[in-house]
């Protein structure tokens, strides 16, 4: 008897030594840590995601913010620390991430069908369903001001964001070269459907940073996106880019009196990616699965002003809130859809010239 029960006191501590070091399997896993930009954004990811899909399986999310780009996810895929289990990216951040195998490849036919059985393949906005990510949300990069600022005329062209003159005060400017460039060369007189194709030449690098050299003096330079619409909040610059959600979201729910300059928008989008590190890749798969669904993506646009990326889920958006969204037809005629190819081709060698440029 004393024997039996030794070896059953045995087995359940082989059990759980066995439970404590081998990776998790389950769809179900005790908790994900899911990694995303922070301030207004993860909150609707909360609303939208983490918390309807905690009540339904009873998995905890552990939010944790990042400021973006792959150092972070590189650093512990390559020290196997697992530390992110899903990751929010960027498309041309997720498209280098697959490059590097830092994320797993995602499987369409792993991912929830639109409600009328189309397949997810068919159902994902064009260029929003990647190998190793799947899309959540299409957003912009817009410029807005603060009404106080300008007692007379009021902003409305990207041109604007760079004419000191008539409209003077500090500028707030991500500090990446993406979507800077761009709006550069717009401001300097470059038709939007030729930006691309002139940013790939010598030339026409030169002139975007040579424009983005009259507004350098009256730049206040920011890195999370939650921080462009504090700036602007505080009144430390009259004008700011940043991402079109946040900015409606202070609007809409906090009343601040901003201003949204749609022209010249650059239309970008983000996907949830599992990371290679992750020792709950099962539960990830189960929880982008979750989240990618139509009604869940459409019910993010209640919590911030960003689209779905399905074509089923738009379809349940309310009316009124498609107005706010990038992707309505008024929004779309004056916007820019950035070229993932170009960033994924030139992001180092831009990377360099605008550090050295920054540092001048």
């Amino acid at each position: 008897m004393k024997i039996g029960n030794t070896s059953k006191q045995a087995r359940a501590c082989l059990f759980a030594v066995l439970a404590a070091v081998l990776p998790a399997t389950s769809a179900h896993a005790q908790q994900l840590v899911i990694a995303s930009f922070g301030g207004a954004y993860t909150a609707s990811q909360s609303k939208a995601f983490f918390e309807p899909y905690t009540a339904k399986t009873g998995t905890k999310i552990l939010p944790a913010d990042y400021n973006g780009g792959l150092a972070e996810l590189r650093s512990q895929v390559q020290a196997g620390s697992g530390a992110w289990d899903v990751i929010d990216l960027e498309f041309q951040d997720a498209a280098r991430a697959c490059d590097e195998g830092l994320i797993d490849p995602i499987k369409a036919s792993s991912l929830t069908p639109s409600q009328d059985g189309k397949p997810a393949s068919a159902d994902f906005v064009d260029g929003s369903l990647l190998d190793c990510g799947v899309g959540t949300i299409l957003w912009s990069n817009v410029i807005a001001y603060d009404k106080r600022k300008f007692s007379g005329a009021q902003p409305t062209t990207i041109a604007d964001f760079f004419d000191l003159k008539k409209f003077p005060g500090k500028r707030g400017l991500s500090n990446k070269p993406n979507g800077n460039l761009e709006w550069a060369l717009m401001a300097d007189g470059v038709p939007r459907d030729k930006v691309y194709a002139t940013l790939r030449t010598p030339a026409g690098l030169e002139r975007a940073f040579k424009k983005l050299d009259t507004i350098k003096p009256s730049a206040v330079f920011w890195g999370a996106q939650a921080q462009s619409v504090q700036l602007l909040a505080d009144g430390e610059v009259a004008m700011t880019e940043g991402g079109n959600g946040r900015f409606t979201d202070a609007i809409t729910k906090e009343k601040k009196p901003f201003g949204i300059v749609w022209q010249g928008q650059i239309i970008n989008g983000d996907v949830f990616a599992i990371s290679k590190a992750s020792k709950n890749k099962a539960a990830a798969l189960d929880f982008i699965r979750y989240a990618t669904s139509s009604p869940q993506l459409a019910s993010q646009t209640k919590y911030i002003s960003y689209a779905p990326a399905r074509r089923s889920a738009l379809q349940l958006v309310d009316a009124s809130l498609r107005d706010n969204l990038p992707t309505s037809p008024a929004n779309l005629k004056v916007g820019l859809a950035n070229d993932t190819a170009f960033w994924n081709d030139e992001q180092d060698e831009i990377n360099r010239r605008w550090a050295a440029w920054m540092a001048r």
